[in-house]
């Protein structure tokens, strides 16, 4: 065996290893439970949760995300094929994300290693760059900023995204390697197919995989340079380019725009479109801290605490981070040619935050945003800190450093560079074991949480939600006690929402305790002072839930007085709308209110099919027959594929007695 082969056989050795040692850090946390959004996505969500594998019920998984108007429809048939599989069980779901994450760090293995053969300019040192791209997928998996792609089980959706993702750019390589090598026609369908196959699938999962169009480009400016194998541009790849990125992207800003420009569209956020784009400069330069150099209090899974920038100075890191980020940015155009993988690189990494990171009014700050970007970082820094020593590269020397292949130039300081790549490697094994460890159990993360993020009204919330589930709604219990102090902590920090006061409330209620009319108070200012939100619409509906069921005894004036202070602001939510008109009509008795609550709810969100399902019970129990077939004719217009056959059928029957009844009514 030559050297050269021995060097391959130990990179793939090592591939090996990272994969089974990425199994066992994370094996710890499959035994944990579901966490924040994944109870409306999969736990809360019957959609998901099919008895058998029909047709309809399929369909009916496939539209049922609630996180999205695209529905994302590959994620959800994941979820609900494992519930077929294995039922409600969080260990096999979250078992499914980590062979997704698994096979990720396959493919970033040969993704990286084909970035390096063609960032080279010669055939030199193959072995090399097999060991490189082992390091830097054996540090991507062991990063412990995409621990929520595999944990979090909701975040199946970035992690299957990004799997489509890095195959289309894989295939895109490849072909862009057959076109260099003269089979410009095959090597361009390969191109066309990948980057088109690819992303049709990964926006089935998350709309984040719009993104590869883009950093194909990337690939092509900064690798091939838009070139055939004859040294020209190829017009082909021009045409290709105007036609899945510049066109998309003009019509997307220019649908976009108007709307966002409009204050409305962040009438329930606490940041506009200025405040929020000065913070995402921040934030995207803090994402480098987090990824490289982690710590616990970075890494808090809930960032709520975080200081919005109301100025370039405002905090004074803004304007650093703005120069920082201008910095990256020219030196992505510097270095292209001299150190194409840093340029590249850190192009990717400037480029998939370009989505979630600028002009949608989406929340500021999620650890899974960088599970794409976190690579560009490895591709940028791995092969520098693995680079060759100074005298390895005097034979190269007679050549123009670009010309040099970029894993076989000569950096200084080798053994700090290697004392470095290892300490790196191993700060990311401890610290994702550690968390990952924390995330095996409910109570342990929710107070490895709050320990990490003392500011966080999140992180101290759900702190006291889990000591409530664990006093299992015994007054006596020691966990009840415990419960009282992280949710009034978190009740009085900025920016809280409702969520502290609706767990304090509903869990004294439930337990037959005195409600303090403070947690009311807060509850209604809070309420009167900013747009509600879907923490607080949640709070709302589950107050709603347990007074209608009879296990809370809540006080109507105040429950009223939370209503109207949530609906005093313009353009209120059909969720919100359907909420009081769930309260109005079951817990109130007042049947007309909750009647014009719940038409009201359906015209608000026209294509949701509960809305207008709930109005027309509403309309069938009133004796309201011709207004309750109008709106079963609404409801039918959404029956896509027979997913509300079962529901319409029942109305239509319930429909058809409504005159017999009314009839012998007016007999008697």
């Amino acid at each position: 065996m030559t050297p050269q082969s021995r060097t391959t056989s130990w990179a793939r050795l090592m591939l090996l290893a990272s994969l089974a040692l990425t199994a066992i850090v994370y094996w710890p946390g499959l035994s944990g439970s579901w966490l924040f959004d994944d109870y409306p996505n999969i736990v809360d969500n019957h959609g998901v949760q099919p008895q058998h594998a029909t047709l309809g019920t399929l369909i009916t998984a496939a539209l049922s995300s609630p996180s999205s108007e695209f529905k994302r429809p590959l994620a959800s048939l994941s979820f609900a094929a494992n519930y077929l599989a294995t039922g409600l069980d969080p260990f096999w779901m979250k078992a499914t994300n980590l062979l997704i994450h698994l096979l990720n760090g396959l493919v970033i293995f040969a993704l990286a290693r084909r970035l390096m053969r063609s960032a080279r300019q010669s055939a030199t040192s193959p072995s090399r760059t097999e060991w490189i791209a082992a390091l830097i997928a054996a540090g991507w998996l062991l990063l412990p900023i995409n621990l929520t792609g595999v944990l979090y089980v909701v975040q199946r959706m970035e992690s299957l995204a990004n799997l489509f993702v890095l195959l289309g750019l894989l295939g895109y390589v490849a072909g862009r390697e057959r076109m260099v090598t003269g089979n410009a026609r095959a090597g361009f369908t390969q191109c066309v197919a990948s980057i088109a196959l690819a992303t049709g699938l990964g926006i089935t999962t998350k709309e984040t995989a719009v993104m590869l169009p883009l950093y194909a480009f990337l690939v092509e400016w900064v690798l091939y340079r838009f070139r055939g194998s004859d040294g020209k541009i190829s017009r082909p790849l021009v045409i290709f380019y105007i036609v899945v990125l510049a066109t998309p992207l003009a019509a997307g800003l220019g649908w976009l725009l108007p709307g966002l420009l409009r204050p409305s569209a962040w009438a329930n956020r606490d940041f506009t479109l200025g405040t929020r784009l000065l913070s995402e400069a921040r934030i995207v330069v803090d994402y480098i801290g987090w990824t490289l150099l982690p710590t616990p209090h970075a890494l808090s899974f809930y960032h709520d605490d975080f200081r919005i920038s109301t100025g370039v100075l405002s905090p004074w890191t803004t304007l650093t981070s703005i120069l920082l980020l201008a910095t990256l940015g020219t030196g992505v155009i510097l270095l292209r040619r001299r150190r194409p993988l840093v340029a590249l690189g850190l192009a990717l990494y400037l480029g998939c935050h370009l989505l979630t990171g600028t002009i949608l009014p989406l929340e500021l700050i999620y650890e899974h945003r960088n599970y794409f970007a976190s690579f560009g970082l490895l591709l940028a820094l791995i092969p520098l800190l693995a680079a060759r020593g100074t005298s390895a590269a005097i034979g190269l020397r007679q050549q123009p450093v670009d010309r040099i292949p970029e894993t076989e130039q000569a950096l200084p300081f080798r053994l700090p560079r290697r004392v470095l790549l290892v300490g790196l490697m191993m700060l990311w094994t401890i610290e994702t074991a550690l968390t990952a460890y924390a995330w095996g159990n409910p109570l342990r993360l929710a107070e490895d949480m709050a320990a990490r993020a003392p500011r966080s009204p999140r992180a101290q919330y759900e702190l006291g939600r889990t000591y409530i589930i664990y006093s299992h709604y015994d007054p006596q219990s020691p966990f009840t006690r415990m419960a009282y102090a992280p949710l009034e902590r978190a009740m009085a920090l900025p920016e809280s929402s409702i969520l502290p006061e609706q767990a304090l409330i509903f869990m004294n209620s439930r337990m037959g305790l005195p409600i303090r009319d403070a947690w009311w108070d807060s509850l209604t200012a809070k309420l009167k002072a900013h747009t509600p939100g879907v923490q607080d619409e949640s709070s709302l509906a589950a107050l709603t839930q347990c007074a209608r069921d009879g296990r809370c005894q809540l006080p109507t004036t105040r429950m009223m007085e939370a209503f109207l202070a949530a609906l005093s602001h313009p353009n209120p939510s059909a969720r919100l709308l359907a909420t009081y008109a769930d309260y109005a009509w079951n817990v109130l008795g007042d049947r007309p209110l909750g009647l014009r609550m719940a038409e009201a709810a359906a015209e608000a969100a026209p294509n949701e099919p509960a809305y207008r399902i709930s109005e027309t019970r509403m309309l069938i129990a009133e004796g309201q027959g011709a207004a309750a077939k109008s709106s079963l004719d609404k409801l039918s217009a959404m029956n896509i594929g027979g997913t509300l056959d079962k529901d319409l059928s029942t109305l239509r029957t319930s429909i058809a007695r409504i005159a017999p009844a009314h009839s012998a009514r007016t007999a008697n």
